[in-house]
């Protein structure tokens, strides 16, 4: 794979690529998320909880 026969470098392509997979799956997952106050958030995985 690309003329280099070491596992462990083939390791750090795959690595990589799925790193770049990952993020593009999270950037248009969470694309221009917004907050129950109509602002974008900063961190979209941690929603807030609403208090009563």
């Amino acid at each position: 794979m690309f003329g280099i026969p070491d596992p462990q470098i083939w390791l750090v392509y795959i690595l990589s690529i799925l790193c770049v997979v990952f993020a593009a799956w999270f950037g248009i997952k969470y694309w221009n998320e917004e907050d129950e106050d109509g602002e974008v958030s900063s961190r979209p995985w941690k929603k807030k909880k609403n208090k009563k």
